[in-house]
C-alpha cells in the first residue's frame, strides 16, 4: 500500500488490512471515513523472520497522519508496535479500556527492555548479521507511547475522530480485552473482534456478541482446529508428576498477561486437591508478576469482564511454594539450580525473555520437561518444540532437546473454530461480509470456508494492504 492523502474520496469508508492477514501477529487495520484516519491495532509482527522484518519497514502511511488509535488489547501482537508508530510522528490519542491502559504500561516497556537487551547481547556475542545490532525501539520510546493512552470503560461510546465512533465491550481473551463495536456516521458500522476468548475462560466472562453490524471482522488463531481441553488440568497434573518423581524440573513457556494466571488458577485447585507436589513453583517475570498484581486488584475490585462469581477472591492465585523471581540475579539463580522445581517463565513461544536460557541449560537433560499452554507461531523455538525438535539453535548456538516436551495447548485463552464460528453466527443478522484475519492460511481458510458453506454468507480473508470500500447495507 502506498500513502495517499486521507482527504481523498471524502464521503467513501475503506478498511486496509496493515497486518495480522494470512498470519496471527502484526494486527493493525487501517479504517477511513470522512477524510479521517483511524488504526485499530498496532501489532508487533512476531515468529518467522520474513515477518519480523516488517516491523523495520516504514509504516504504509505517514504516522502523523492517523488522528487515533484504538487497541483492542495488551498482548505484543495488538500492541507492540505503538511505540514504534510514536516515534516515527503519530501523536494522536490511543483509546484502551482501563485495564488494557494498566497491562499496557507492564507489557510495553518490558517488551522494550527485552528488544535492547536482546540487541545488546546479540553485539556481545556477535551473532548478528548487523552491526551493530539495533533495538526496533527503546524504553523510552514505550514510556512515550504511554503517555498518548486515554482509557475508557466498557459500554461506553467514545468519539476517536470526527465521524468515528467506538464502543469497548468484553471480549473475554486477556484481562481488558474488547470487541470494538464502530460506527461511521452516515456510513456502516464494522465489528473488530480482537482476540476473542472463550466461554469456558475460568476467570473472564464470554465475549460480547456481536450484535447488528454491517461488516465482521473475526480472528482465526484455531479457525481450523478445536481444543483437546476436557482434560488439560489432568494432563497438567501428570507432567508436574511424572517430572518431579524423576527429580527433573518442569519448564512453562507462559504468555505474561493471563496465561500465567490461568496456570495459577489450576495449580492452586490442584495444590487444594493435595494432587501437586511440595516443590518451589517460581513465576519468573517481572512482567507477569506486576500483570498478576493487576488481575488481583481487578478481581478484589469486581471489573466488570472478571466472572462475578470471583469478586473479591483476594487469595485466588495464592497457593503453596509459589516463588517470585524479580531480578536477573535470582533468575540466573533458578537456571543454575538441580533442585525439583516447576519454572513459569516469559515468553509464551520461546521466542525471548528469561525463559530461553533455562531451556538453554534444561533441554538437553531427559529428567526435564517443556509444556507448551498455549498458541505457537510459525516460525518460535515453541512451535519447533510442537513439531518435534531434536535441538534448537539459542543464543547463536544448537541445543539438543532430550527433555520431554507436553502438549498443553488446550489451555489456550483463544476461541477454537467451533466457538469463533458460534461467535459469527451469533450476528442478529447477516453482515454484508464478514472478514478473517489474524490466523495462519490453513485456519482463516477454513473459517472463511465454514461460513460461507454453513451460514451462505460473504466471508473473505484479505490480502495484505487491500483497500477494500464499505458501504451501509
Amino acid at each position: 500500500m502506498t500513502d495517499h492523502p486521507a482527504t481523498d474520496h471524502p464521503t467513501a469508508s475503506t478498511l486496509t488490512p496493515l497486518g495480522a492477514v494470512r498470519t496471527v501477529t502484526g494486527s493493525k487495520f487501517l479504517v477511513e471515513h470522512g477524510g479521517r484516519r483511524v488504526l485499530f491495532d498496532a501489532g508487533m509482527f512476531q515468529g518467522l523472520k520474513e515477518l519480523r522484518e516488517r516491523n523495520w519497514a516504514p509504516f504504509p502511511v505517514a504516522p502523523d497522519s492517523l488522528d487515533a488509535i484504538v487497541i483492542t488489547h495488551a498482548h505484543l501482537d495488538h500492541c507492540g508496535y505503538l511505540p514504534r508508530l510514536v516515534k516515527a510522528g503519530f501523536r494522536g490519542t490511543v483509546h484502551v479500556t482501563f485495564d488494557t491502559g494498566r497491562l499496557m504500561s507492564v507489557v510495553l516497556p518490558d517488551s522494550a527492555r527485552l528488544l535492547e537487551e536482546e540487541a545488546h547481547y546479540a553485539n556481545r556475542r556477535g551473532y548478528s548479521k548487523h552491526n551493530p545490532a539495533l533495538a526496533l525501539y527503546t524504553e523510552a520510546d514505550a514510556w512515550a507511547a504511554l503517555d498518548q493512552l486515554r482509557p475508557h470503560a466498557f459500554d461506553e461510546s467514545v468519539e476517536v475522530a470526527p465521524g468515528v465512533t467506538i464502543t469497548f465491550q468484553p471480549a473475554g481473551h486477556i484481562l481488558g480485552s474488547a470487541t470494538v463495536l464502530v460506527q461511521l456516521d452516515g456510513g456502516p458500522t464494522i465489528r473488530f473482534s480482537g482476540d476473542l476468548g472463550r466461554p469456558s475462560h475460568p476467570l473472564l466472562v464470554p465475549p460480547s456478541p456481536v450484535g447488528d453490524v454491517d461488516y465482521l471482522l473475526v480472528e482465526s488463531t484455531y479457525g481450523d482446529r478445536s481444543h483437546q481441553d476436557e482434560h488439560s488440568v489432568e494432563r497438567l497434573a501428570d507432567i508436574v508428576e511424572r517430572t518431579i518423581s524423576r527429580g527433573g524440573r518442569l519448564v512453562i513457556p507462559a504468555f505474561a498477561v493471563d496465561r500465567t494466571e490461568v496456570l495459577l488458577y489450576h495449580l492452586r485447585a490442584l495444590a487444594d486437591q493435595g494432587r501437586l507436589p511440595q516443590v518451589p513453583i517460581y513465576v519468573d517475570s517481572p512482567m507477569a508478576l506486576a500483570a498478576l498484581t493487576i488481575y488481583r486488584e481487578a478481581v478484589d475490585q469486581g471489573a466488570t469482564d472478571v466472572r462475578p462469581e470471583l469478586h473479591d477472591s483476594r487469595h485466588l492465585f495464592d497457593l503453596p511454594g509459589l516463588r517470585e523471581v524479580h531480578d536477573a540475579e535470582g533468575s540466573k539463580a533458578v537456571t543454575r539450580s538441580n533442585e525439583p522445581a516447576i519454572i513459569i517463565a516469559g515468553a509464551g513461544m520461546a521466542s525471548g525473555g528469561r525463559v530461553v536460557h533455562h531451556l538453554e541449560r534444561m533441554l538437553p537433560t531427559s529428567r526435564n520437561s517443556v509444556a507448551l499452554v498455549g498458541f505457537q507461531a510459525a516460525g518460535t523455538r515453541g512451535r519447533q518444540l510442537l513439531d518435534g525438535a531434536t535441538s534448537l539453535k539459542i543464543h547463536g548456538e544448537y541445543v539438543r532437546v532430550r527433555a520431554e516436551v507436553c502438549d498443553l495447548t488446550g489451555f489456550s485463552v483463544h476461541a477454537d473454530a467451533d466457538e469463533l464460528f458460534d461467535w459469527v453466527r451469533g450476528a442478529t443478522s447477516e453482515p454484508a461480509a464478514v472478514f478473517v484475519v489474524h490466523g495462519e492460511p490453513t485456519a482463516s481458510l477454513a473459517l472463511r470456508e465454514r461460513i460461507e458453506r454453513d451460514l451462505d454468507w460473504t466471508a473473505v480473508v484479505p490480502d495484505l494492504g487491500e483497500r477494500i470500500l464499505l458501504r451501509r447495507r
